[in-house]
């Protein structure tokens, strides 16, 4: 009996931070705009998570008025603008559509992306959110899309 009690008191102790763990992560779906007034646009431009969180985002492309291929990139703050022009110049790169428009020299500044997703597809990412709190843009990255495809992801302590 005194075994038995011991052993169940182990297993809780191993299986109850899992548990909690699990409880702590942040699941988000993002999907395409349905509204005919913003085509080029996500569904959500505003997430909010706690700094350090576990983030399980799908990137959904389903139900856009537009259906074509759309990413998601987190940057990290105040690099939109550069990562954005750097996207904008792959149009000229024939890889471009194979390396889904995420620029290489940006890379040092995108801390989570999916690949393109075509229409009717999605794509699940896992990822810490970033330890420090403050807002964090999100865009696509397809061609043009991301002057107006974009979002903040506010990071909280």
């Amino acid at each position: 009996m005194k075994h038995t009690r011991r052993l169940l008191a182990a297993l809780a102790t191993l299986t109850l931070p899992a548990l909690a763990q699990d409880a702590t992560v942040a699941t988000i779906e993002l999907k395409p705009s349905a509204n005919p007034s913003s085509p080029l646009a996500y569904e959500k431009t505003e997430l909010s998570v706690k700094a350090g969180q576990k983030v399980k985002l799908t990137l959904n492309n389903t139900g856009g008025i537009l259906p074509q291929p759309h990413n998601f990139l987190l940057l990290k703050p105040g690099k939109m603008d550069a990562v954005g022009a750097l996207a904008n110049a792959m149009l000229a790169d024939p890889q471009g559509m194979a390396k889904s428009y995420i620029p290489e020299a940006a890379k040092p500044d995108i801390l989570a992306n999916t690949k393109l997703v075509q229409p009717n597809a999605s794509e699940t990412i896992e990822f810490t959110a970033p330890a420090e709190a403050g807002d964090y843009p999100y865009i696509c990255t397809f061609p043009g899309h991301w002057m107006l495809m974009r979002g903040v992801m506010h990071i909280t302590k």
